[in-house]
């Protein structure tokens, strides 16, 4: 029982204490990182004074009077070897040490016959000591809820998952260099509002308690950041933590990371082009390049004509086109009664100059040629502000303070949002947004 083992250990951190030693100390003597061991082991291994190597025990063999462990700090492992005759205090460290506990070790390097790149000990530290068992030498840890819940063991087990996060931290590196090498300036706008904005998506709502007022938590920055391009910003973007009272699935998770920027001066064709280049390395294949109405016509058999209601076209194109876009598809031309924030074709007014770029039948990307008409934004916003009084939760609000900012002038621009993590697990193949998060939102879990 898991229990009893957690009893044997607590008997162990004891002993150790009992022992005059520190089983959590502050400090660790030295840190070489492992991988840098065994790129330079044979230098290394000439060394007199011998070396101080520090991790976690993952594995652990007892053959009497000897003892083998391997240690992994997170960039590599190097074997131990411990014998009775050369490291002080053989039995009191055998008898304390398990699998999952953070030790030093000193000693010298060396290759065993089989050429296994190892330190002979001659003197141990505990580091930090384990009171549970690890999942793979207990019970395993298959099940994916649980994978989630507790990452840090997920991590600690399967290092694919590990390899996939740092991945994702130079996807992230990545594109913030890109921008800044391409003019954009990073800027960080608030993430308690007012009054939700810039999406369609309920929002999160809680409580200011010295301003006695409520707010919401961020569904996008996109009025704020639009707010800079009123204040004489001309290339921004910021990247951060959005909230959505929605639904969850593949594709979405209440909290995600979200990419938005806006280009003064540019519009929806250039932003494509623009798009297409940041994605390069990521995405592999030719975009293919369909309006919305001919989408909706060859793949919903329906004419969008016919359609007026907003939540019947949105609905209808999220389960009978979005499905059969498998392959990297730029989809342009989106109707106005969606787009309460995109400016409207030249000469067609109820078309909007909107895109989304869409690989493997989740969307990515959305951007447009951004509303700059006061007088225009004003109608749209007060048309959704309708809809929310009729029940509409996910329907953008009327904000006033954007709509004063918007009368001082706002330069032609075109903006986008990417999420960053339905586009990490395109990257590393992961198949849902929870295999990008660390840690996904998930229903708290019921205890005994």
């Amino acid at each position: 029982m898991l229990s009893d083992i957690r009893k044997e250990r607590l008997k162990k951190l004891d002993k150790i204490r009992r022992g005059g030693i520190n089983p959590f100390p502050a400090r660790v003597k030295t840190y070489i990182p492992l991988e840098k061991v065994a790129a330079g082991f044979n230098t290394l291994s000439r060394g007199r004074k011998g070396i101080y190597l520090v991790g976690r025990i993952i594995s652990l063999r007892d053959q009497g009077q000897l003892l083998f462990f391997d240690i992994d700090d997170g960039t590599g492992k190097i074997q131990v070897f411990a014998s009775k005759k050369e490291l002080k205090r053989f039995d009191f460290w055998k008898g304390v040490l398990d699998i999952g506990d953070f030790v030093g070790a000193k000693g010298t390097l060396f290759k065993t016959r089989r050429g296994e790149k190892s330190i002979k000990c001659t003197n141990l530290d505990i580091l930090a000591k384990s009171l549970r068992p690890l999942p793979d030498s207990w019970f395993g840890l298959k099940d994916v809820e649980e994978r989630f819940r507790r990452r840090y063991l997920d991590l600690l087990m399967d290092k694919g998952v590990k390899k996939s996060f740092e991945l994702r931290s130079a996807v992230v590196r990545q594109l913030r260099e890109f921008l800044w090498k391409e003019g954009f300036v990073e800027v960080e706008t608030p993430i308690l509002h007012p009054i939700p904005g810039g999406a369609t998506a309920r929002p999160f709502k809680t409580h200011h308690n010295a301003l006695g007022e409520e707010f919401y938590l961020r569904i996008a920055p996109e009025l704020y950041l639009k707010r800079l391009l009123v204040g004489g910003f001309s290339k921004i973007f910021e990247m951060g933590r959005v909230f959505r009272n929605e639904g969850m699935d593949k594709d979405h998770n209440p909290e995600f990371t979200m990419l938005e920027l806006y280009w003064a001066y540019q519009d929806y064709n250039g932003l494509i082009k623009f798009t297409k280049k940041l994605l390069r390395p990521y995405i592999k294949g030719v975009w293919k390049k369909i309006s919305y109405t001919e989408a909706f016509r060859k793949y919903a058999g329906k004419n969008l004509s016919q359609i007026g209601d907003k939540e019947s076209i949105d609905d209808i194109f999220k389960r009978k086109v979005l499905p059969k876009l498998k392959n990297p598809t730029i989809i342009y031309g989106h109707p106005k009664v969606i787009s309460p924030l995109s400016k409207s074709q030249p000469g067609n007014p109820e078309v909007t100059e909107r895109f989304q770029f869409i690989v493997d039948s989740t969307e990515i990307v959305n951007g447009f040629s951004e509303l700059n008409d006061p007088i225009d934004q004003r109608e749209r916003m007060e048309y959704q502000e309708r809809l929310f009084r009729r029940g509409d939760q996910e329907a953008s609000r009327m904000d006033n303070d954007f709509m004063e900012a918007l009368e001082y002038a706002m330069p032609p621009a075109a903006g986008l949002g990417v999420g960053i993590d339905r586009l990490v697990a395109i990257v590393t193949g992961g198949g849902s947004v929870k295999e990008s998060i660390l840690f996904p939102t998930l229903r708290t879990k019921k205890k005994n």
